[in-house]
């Protein structure tokens, strides 16, 4: 695509400014593309209901038309425009974690752009609680298409920085509300399935939603064979590499002394071999690494998963950012968002996990 200037604007994540809100609207109902923020990640939005729109948005994200759109609404009214029929479980989990990041793959409506669902007949959709988006879906009058605002398998951006970064001179304007508060995508529940499926961990724990409906499950682990390039996708997130660095990374398992010690070891090799190493550790590791050499970024309490998922993406970025060759990253807790921790590490380094020879 050819690229033009990008404008950040500055926006109040509490009260945004109307006439803000309206700029960029305005660009979205001519079929122009904008990015916001919302609660989770940064947002790169079009239009749904124009598939010229969808399109801008595949070809400056470069990202593959197998792989589904989320859309995004701001009144549970709005389902009416994109899903055929809303059942009870949808009815009951809305009630509780509408708006926030929890997305519901439903049966898609005839309104909705093939583009949009990769083609199947559901559609991924939520209502987001961040004030900016809220108010932008409002003003363009139509539910919004957005992935995360980067290039297709980097790392998802938490700024308007790193959205710049990624897409800078492929799209108008950024809206600037500051830094996500979750960190992490939305969890993607999946009720068009006969038993209700997990199929992306994200800011809604699975413990949480089976306060609500115990049934649900976890979709096994994805494997790299799953990646299938012609395949559509029930949902994003569903390829095995994703979230990743430019620069190779590397997790690691087990307790926290062996995980300590382990990546430890590794620095030192891969100085021995001239190369800058970073880390992406907890606050108690801090004492261990002081003195190493590498490059250290910590995510905070491992007690705390919300902590570590909202600094995450910030982590992995800053490293790549510091010319380091090579990314060590601790494993986490699967309590809470720990899990979405562990499914985008996973993803990020590619399920390199290390192995003591």
């Amino acid at each position: 695509m050819q690229d033009k200037s990008t404008e950040v604007l500055q926006v109040s994540a509490r009260q945004p400014e109307p006439a803000i809100i309206e700029r960029a609207a305005a660009l979205l109902r001519a079929g122009e593309i904008v990015v916001f923020p919302t609660e989770t990640v940064y947002g790169l939005g079009g239009d749904a209901l124009q598939p010229r729109a969808l399109e801008s948005i595949f070809a400056a994200k470069g990202r593959p038309l197998n792989d589904p759109l989320i859309l995004h609404i701001a009144e549970e009214h709005d389902l009416e425009m994109i899903v055929t029929q809303v059942p009870p479980q949808a009815h009951q989990l809305i009630r509780v974690f509408w708006p926030g990041p929890l997305t519901l793959i439903l049966p898609a409506s005839e309104r909705v752009p093939r583009l949009a669902t990769a083609g199947l007949p559901t559609v991924a959709v939520r209502m987001p609680g961040h004030p900016v988006s809220r108010a932008l879906i409002q003003a363009t009058g139509s539910p919004i298409a957005a992935p995360s605002a980067n290039r297709f398998m980097h790392v998802s951006p938490t700024s308007a920085q790193h959205a710049l970064a990624d897409l800078h001179g492929r799209v108008p304007l950024i809206l600037d509300g500051g830094a996500c508060q979750v960190g992490v995508e939305s969890t993607i529940l999946d009720l068009s399935a006969e038993q209700p499926t997990i199929l992306r961990p994200g800011g809604v724990s699975l413990e949480a939603l089976r306060t609500v409906l115990p049934t649900i499950k976890l979709l096994p682990k994805l494997k790299a064979s799953d990646d299938q390039e012609s395949e559509a996708k029930k949902a994003p997130g569903q390829m095995s590499v994703h979230y990743s660095p430019a620069v190779p990374a590397l997790l690691f398992e087990g307790s926290e002394e062996e995980m300590r010690a382990n990546m430890l070891a590794e620095i030192r090799r891969y100085q021995a071999q001239g190369q800058a190493v970073g880390v992406l550790i907890a606050d108690e590791d801090r004492i261990p690494f002081q003195g190493s050499g590498a490059h250290v970024y910590s995510l905070g309490s491992s007690t705390h998963p919300e902590q570590i998922a909202g600094r995450l993406y910030a982590g992995l970025r800053t490293l790549e950012e510091a010319g380091v060759s090579i990314i060590l990253c601790r494993n986490f807790t699967e309590q809470g968002l720990g899990l979405a921790v562990r499914d985008r590490l996973s993803k990020a380094t590619g399920g390199n996990i290390f192995r003591r020879q």
